[in-house]
């Protein structure tokens, strides 16, 4: 089994940091891409941005130029710096991965999703 947990989400003011980190435990061989996603209240989950097992990334354009995603491949964790945040950037932000094959095997996972990390920013 190949889980997903999220870190490093808090209460943060308005023009400040946060680094969120996502780290894939089990029996993994390779992750495809992988993504941050959030949630805020009443609102569609959407993409933040993702990156590909071989560092080509996509930014949400609201989070261009601010976030930044990368990843260690052989620690299968991944990461999302953001900076100058905003009160919108608030949300639960979630972290996927599209396909994970398992070790030693031609096996796949597929879509797997963490169970989130609330990011507040206050004006």
């Amino acid at each position: 089994q190949v889980q997903l947990v999220e870190s490093g989400g808090g209460l943060v003011q308005a023009g400040g940091s946060l680094r969120l980190s996502c780290a894939a435990s089990g029996r993994i061989g390779t992750i495809d891409t992988m993504g941050w996603y959030r949630q805020a209240p009443g609102k569609q989950r959407e993409l933040v941005a993702d990156i590909t097992n071989v560092g080509m990334t996509n930014y949400a354009d609201s989070v261009k130029g601010r976030f930044t995603i990368s990843r260690d491949n052989a620690k299968n964790t991944m990461y999302l710096q953001m900076n100058s945040l905003k009160p919108e950037d608030t949300a639960v932000y979630y972290c996927n991965a599209d396909r994970v094959r398992i070790q030693s095997t031609t096996k796949y996972y597929y879509d797997l999703w963490g169970q989130g990390t609330q990011v507040t920013v206050s004006s």
